[in-house]
C-alpha cells in the first residue's frame, strides 16, 4: 500500500521535503556535520563536487574524494533535526518516491558524524578524537519508536546508577556499528568511549547561568558511571539519535568527536579549527578505503 502524502512529504519537484534531495543526489557513504558552513570545509578536500543544494539548515554536497563517492550533509543542532535527516535519508534509498512504496530490497548507508564535543573525564584530553562506541541518550527519541536496538545491559546499569527525576526521559544506550569501529580505531589520537547525547546545551548538560539546575549532580553521576570497562567520555547533542535510527532502519553509523573542551579540567582547545580540520582529513582518508 502506498504511503500517504501526509506521511511521506515531497516537494513539487519530487524531492524529499526537508532535505530537498532525490535518490540520485546522494552517495551510500554520508558524512553529517552540524554546521552548514562545515560542509564546504569537508568538500574542499574533494577532487570533484557533482551536486549541491540547500534548504534551511540542511546543506548537501556530493562528490568524490580519492575516487570514493561521498555525500556531506549538515543537520543543524539537536536530536529533532536528526529525526528528520535519518528518516528522510532512509526514504531516499528504501522507498520509491514515485509509487510511495517500500523497496523489496533494503539498502544500507554508511553514516559518519563529524562533530565537536566536550569531554567530562580527566583522561579525555583536549585535541583528541573520541570515537563513540555507543550513544547514551537522554533525549527520549528512541522511545517514540518500536525498538529492540538498545544495549540492554548497559542501559540497565545506567538507569540503576543514575538518580534522575521521573519527569525526565528514560536514558538508553545504543552501540555503534562494529565494522566502522574497526575501521576508525587504529590511531593513537582516537579515544574510545560512550558519548552522552543531551536535549540542550545548558541545563540538559549541567550548565547553569541564571537558571538553577533541577539536578546539580548530573555531570558527576555521568562521570562515575561504569559499564564493564566503559565510561561516558563526552557530551554532545546528536549521537544517540543517529545510532538509534540507523540501527532501526538498517544503516551503519559512527560518531567521531573532536574534543575542544574538557568539563572536568575547565580547559578549552587553543586551536579548535585546526583540530576539526585534522578530524575531517582523518575521516575522509578512512572512508576512502571502504
Amino acid at each position: 500500500m502506498p504511503i500517504a502524502s501526509s506521511e511521506l512529504i515531497l516537494n513539487s519537484d519530487g524531492s524529499i521535503y526537508h532535505l530537498n534531495l532525490k535518490p540520485e543526489d546522494i552517495a551510500d557513504t554520508i558524512i553529517t556535520v552540524g554546521d552548514q558552513d562545515r560542509v564546504a570545509k569537508v568538500t574542499s578536500y574533494f577532487d570533484e563536487i557533482i551536486f549541491e543544494t540547500q534548504k534551511r539548515e540542511f546543506k548537501t554536497q556530493t562528490g568524490f574524494y580519492k575516487g570514493k563517492k561521498i555525500t556531506v550533509l549538515s543537520t543543524g543542532i539537536g536530536i529533532d533535526n536528526i529525526d528528520i535527516v535519518l528518516n528522510e535519508l532512509d526514504a531516499l534509498v528504501n522507498i520509491n518516491l514515485e509509487t510511495r512504496k517500500v523497496h523489496q530490497k533494503h539498502s544500507s548507508l554508511n553514516i559518519i558524524r563529524i562533530g565537536t564535543s566536550g569531554g567530562i573525564q580527566p583522561h579525555v584530553a583536549l585535541d583528541k578524537f573520541v570515537m563513540s562506541e555507543a550513544g547514551v541518550g537522554f533525549d527520549g527519541l528512541l522511545h517514540y519508536y518500536e525498538n529492540d536496538v538498545e544495549n540492554k545491559e548497559a542501559t540497565d546499569a545506567l538507569c540503576q546508577h543514575l538518580d534522575l527525576s521521573s519527569k525526565k526521559p528514560k536514558p538508553y544506550v545504543v552501540d555503534a556499528d562494529e565494522k566502522l569501529i574497526q575501521l576508525f580505531e587504529t590511531d593513537e589520537k582516537v579515544i574510545k568511549g560512550y558519548t552522552g547525547t543531551n536535549l540542550g546545551f545548558y541545563g540538559p548538560q549541567g550548565r547553569s547561568l541564571r537558571l538553577k539546575n533541577q539536578d546539580p549532580s548530573f555531570i558527576d553521576q555521568l562521570v562515575s558511571y561504569r559499564f564493564q570497562d566503559k565510561t561516558i567520555t563526552n557530551l554532545e547533542m546528536e549521537t544517540s539519535a543517529i545510532y538509534s535510527l540507523s540501527k532501526l532502519l538498517g544503516h551503519r553509523a559512527l560518531s567521531m568527536n573532536a574534543i575542544i573542551a574538557n568539563r572536568s579540567t575547565g580547559n578549552f582547545s587553543q586551536n579548535p579549527k585546526a583540530l576539526v580540520e585534522d578530524l575531517i582529513k582523518f575521516t575522509l582518508d578512512k572512508l576512502s578505503s571502504i
